[in-house]
């Protein structure tokens, strides 16, 4: 991001926060910009695999640890495109 957060509000926006890392990791560098305020939403939460504390602000679901593919999340370049969200079953 180029351009200036001091004083702005922002919204961070993933699809999935799985491990919480890569959302724990933007959100400490955007907020060290010191926007005026900083909220995050995901369409989806993992609560159970988390490997740090992170308070999303918007949650549309929390799931299980199930791997899910589809609406634009995709299992090793494909299903990305399914027009809604499921999950991979190994081993069938």
């Amino acid at each position: 991001i180029n351009e200036p957060l001091a004083g702005r509000h922002v919204l961070v926006v993933e699809d999935i926060v799985d491990s919480g890392l890569t959302l724990t990791y933007i959100m400490d560098a955007l907020r060290a910009r010191t926007p005026a305020s900083i909220k995050s939403c995901s369409l989806l939460l993992k609560p159970d695999s988390l490997k740090t504390p992170i308070d999303v602000d918007y949650v549309g679901f929390k799931i299980g640890n199930e791997f899910v593919v589809g609406y634009g999340i995709d299992y090793a370049g494909k299903f990305r495109g399914l027009p809604h969200i499921g999950f991979v079953e190994y081993g069938h």
